[in-house]
């Protein structure tokens, strides 16, 4: 086991090389080939410490072991710093297995973090020493390591494909508001340009009313109403998770009560994008109330559809848009109002045909993100069981049959 070093900073000339020195930062991947940071060879030798390809680079020290046991198996002789150790094995343990050994390990590890100087946190030297891992032989461990390197490998598919159909979406948004789906001519207009058909409306125009929610005390146990909160508002839809309900007269729970197609936004919160983001309520949950921090908007239904808005307001430019119109408070939070809301831009296309076109090209393009994210889903779980069952013995790698991952790697490999 080797502990690092920092070279010092004030000798910039030490910083100008093009050898990995590896810090926490670093640690986001199961295996480096390289590193954020580089230093020279000599700086490497005289100040850090080098660690051989086959090793593994575990956090002892820092705030990130707050969020998890980090660790990674570094493909190519590499530097590191002083919150990092170095497990190098010897000639009877893989590095791979010793990987995977003290991913499986990782919660029992954590339960040792401590409290170091200034509030950060560490894992000590004996910790570490007295870890006790399963050993098979040589040619079981490397057999579990390719069982679980391939498994890794699909997550890595399904989780990059989630982040490609992101960015698909981002720009499909950015493409759509501006370009529309008939390729007409563009003009400008005050939020940029926008086909030739369409008009840039206030919100004002395309509501029927704005409502502030309801103040009454809610609770976890369930109640005759579900009341929609901040924490149940995603940028157009709502999630139903983490519900609270209250019980409420009928009459008064009437003006609060949701109707399908109803626009929800957020009027205060920390992060500023978030007031752009607002939900559609769809019908479910069916009698639902919504919260004194949300406005409530009920639209011309024969003018706009309701998804359409809350695609727009979700985007880069709709967040925008609202953020520059938020009002900072003394308690470092953002608001907005109805006044404020009412003032928003808007584009509309000239039919709700085509807003409806819109929707549905940006739904595909979420079921196939769902879908990614689902399969990345199954794969973890497939993961950490097989994890489990592999390190305990309850199951040889060699009796495994992980041929259906073949065609999720290859796609991988060659996307």
């Amino acid at each position: 086991m080797r502990s690092g070093g920092t070279p010092p900073k004030s000798v910039p000339s030490f910083w100008t090389g093009d050898f990995p020195w590896i810090s926490g930062k670093d640690l986001k991947s199961t295996r480096l080939s390289d590193s954020i940071d580089h230093i020279t060879k000599e700086a490497a030798e005289a100040y850090s410490k080098i660690a051989p390809a086959g090793s593994v680079l575990v956090l002892v020290r820092g705030m990130g072991l707050a969020n998890g046991f980090a660790l990674s198996l570094i493909e190519r002789p590499m530097a590191f710093n002083q919150d990092l150790k170095a497990l190098i094995p010897n000639a009877e343990l893989s590095g791979p297995f010793l990987m995977h050994a003290l991913t499986f390990a990782g919660q029992r590890m954590l339960r040792n973090v401590a409290d170091a100087a200034h509030g950060t946190k560490r894992l000590t030297q004996d910790d570490l020493d007295v870890f006790k891992l399963p050993l098979p032989s040589l040619h079981e461990q490397q057999a579990i390591a390719t069982v679980l390197d391939r498994l890794g490998l699909a997550i890595d598919v399904e989780r990059r494909a989630t982040q490609r159909t992101t960015e698909l979406k981002r720009t499909a948004l950015r493409e759509l508001f501006s370009r529309g789906l008939r390729g007409e001519v563009q003009k400008e207009t005050e939020i940029g340009p926008v086909p030739q058909s369409w008009e840039v409306v206030s919100f004002e125009s395309v509501r029927e009313w704005l409502q502030y929610g309801t103040s009454i005390r809610c609770s976890v146990e369930p109640a005759e109403h579900p009341v929609l909160r901040i924490p149940n508002i995603e940028p157009g839809r709502v999630n139903p998770d983490d519900l609270k309900y209250c019980d409420f007269d009928g009459d008064e729970a009437a003006t609060y009560l949701l109707e399908k197609g109803d626009l929800l936004f957020i009027r205060t919160n920390g992060v500023i994008e978030r007031l752009g983001s607002c939900a559609v309520y769809e019908g479910v949950p069916e009698r639902t109330l919504f919260a004194s921090y949300l406005i409530r908007a009920r639209l011309k239904r024969d003018v706009i559809e309701p998804r359409f808005a809350a695609l727009f307001f979700g985007s880069e430019q709709g967040t925008a848009l609202v953020a520059g119109r938020a009002t900072p408070a003394a308690d470092g939070k953002y608001n907005i109002n109805t006044g404020t809301i009412e003032s928003l831009p808007l584009p509309l296309p000239n039919s709700l045909e085509e807003q409806r076109e819109i929707v549905a090209a940006i739904d595909a393009i979420d079921s196939k993100a769902a879908l990614h994210r689902q399969k990345q889903k199954v794969l973890e779980e497939l993961f950490w069981a097989l994890l489990h069952r592999m390190m305990t013995g309850e199951i040889r790698a060699a009796e495994l049959d992980l041929t259906a991952l073949e065609s999720t790697t290859s796609r991988g490999i060659t996307a």
